[in-house]
């Protein structure tokens, strides 16, 4: 009984009810619009005097409002009254005019269901309450259950001067019924008349995709890029300040070496931002490579203090530029995460080589208690992952007998 009450009337029945009279009134002007025309057909000067004529004029007017309704702002105000009245999910509707024949079609089907469902249930909500109310208080008021009222004569009967208010009271629920049931029709009803075409659908779809895409790729190119930097830096600053006093010519290296790593990562973040900019590509500055960084790279690294030893049978400059720039960003993270996880006296192995037509990259390091994952970190080991997948390789890493190895292979022919 609770839920039956709660359909009938519960908040989100009376709002699909006022949805419902906006409609009916709506339809309004088209219904005098249609008495107009009524008028000559019939000879009838008062047509609002015929029950058939009202719903004559009506009829007439439904279809010069499936007209109207190609107006363009009709179907985004439709979109914004239903999903606040009906209760309709936002991404389920569509905000922007009707553009194809399609979509101007159910519109016009919309607005025409909406005022005709409308029309009728407003009529309905203004006859029908004041006339059961009749009904409920005739056995208490004498005057009610005369001719006067123009009723029929079992309610002058005793039996059926008892069974008036039960009369009125089904009679309201019938309307409260007819109302609910039409609201959630037209609740279900909307997002195919209201909602994005299919086409519209599928180009929404690949524009989150393109969008994603694109954040993502500048979530890792930060990640690298920036996050290598602040873990550099710090190495640096930390190996600097300690041996300062007893090793000037070391510090100067460190701070020599902490300048030109902002510097670089000043410019990467350029060419990164450049992406956010209208009218920018994808970046002023160049992707850094494996061809013509690496050496770089290597040396601040080691000017924090890290022990680095690489071994590179590979011929960078011979790389495909996609690969050479992917490699750069894996080689960086990983010597990042070892920095990171190890400390500045980390001892790093770095072997870079070709087997079958593959750059193979490998990055080891010991690591310890201290060594596990940081809070809210791993974003490294899946931008590494996505890179080598995106160029048709794999990436793996793992410690085992003390050692933390991260290795990735990536092809050097085939679509990048």
């Amino acid at each position: 009984m609770t839920e039956l009450g709660r359909t009938l009337f519960g908040r989100r029945a009376r709002l699909r009810w006022i949805h419902l009279i906006l409609g009916g009134a709506l339809a309004m002007p088209y219904v005098l619009v249609g008495s107009v025309l009524v008028v000559p057909l019939t000879g009838v000067d008062d047509v609002f005097a015929s029950l058939p004529l009202q719903l004559g004029s009506f009829a007439l007017g439904l279809p010069i409002a499936a007209l109207t309704s190609l107006f363009p702002p009709t179907r985004p105000l439709e979109a914004g009254v239903v999903r606040w009245l009906c209760g309709v999910e936002a991404d389920r509707l569509a905000y922007g005019p009707a553009r194809t024949k399609g979509e101007k079609g159910r519109t016009a089907a919309w607005f025409t269901l909406h005022l005709g469902a409308g029309g009728i249930i407003a009529g309905m909500s203004l006859a029908v309450p004041p006339f059961a109310a009749a009904l409920v208080l005739m056995p208490f008021v004498p005057a009610l259950h005369d001719n006067r009222l123009g009723l029929y004569s079992p309610f002058d009967q005793a039996w059926g001067l008892a069974l008036a208010p039960v009369a009125g009271v089904a009679m309201l629920l019938a309307l409260a019924a007819c109302a609910a049931g039409c609201g959630a029709l037209l609740a279900r009803w909307a997002p195919s008349l209201l909602g994005p075409s299919p086409e519209a659908r599928v180009a929404a779809a690949e524009a989150r995709a393109a969008d994603l895409a694109v954040r993502n790729r500048l979530a890792r190119e930060l990640h690298d890029s920036v996050g290598h930097a602040l873990s550099a830096v710090g190495l640096q600053a930390s190996a600097a300040r300690r041996v300062l006093d007893t090793d000037p010519e070391f510090a100067r290296e460190a701070l020599a070496a902490i300048e030109d790593t902002v510097r670089r990562t000043v410019g990467e973040l350029d060419a990164v931002l450049g992406v956010l900019r209208d009218g920018d590509g994808p970046g002023d500055a160049p992707a850094p490579t494996l061809a013509a960084d690496l050496d770089g790279l290597l040396r601040r690294t080691r000017a924090g203090g890290a022990r680095v030893t690489a071994s590179v049978a590979a011929e960078p400059e011979a790389l495909p530029p996609p690969v050479s720039r992917e490699a750069y960003r894996i080689v960086q993270e990983g010597l990042s995460n070892a920095l990171r996880h190890g400390g500045a006296a980390v001892a790093v192995a770095l072997r870079i080589d070709v087997v079958d037509d593959h750059l193979r990259i490998t990055v080891e390091n010991p690591f310890g208690a201290a060594s596990g994952p940081r809070p809210g970190g791993g974003h490294g080991l899946r931008g590494i992952a996505d890179r080598a997948r995106l160029l048709g390789g794999a990436a793996e890493a793992g410690g085992a007998d003390g050692v933390w190895r991260l290795h990735a292979r990536l092809p050097l022919k085939g679509p990048a």
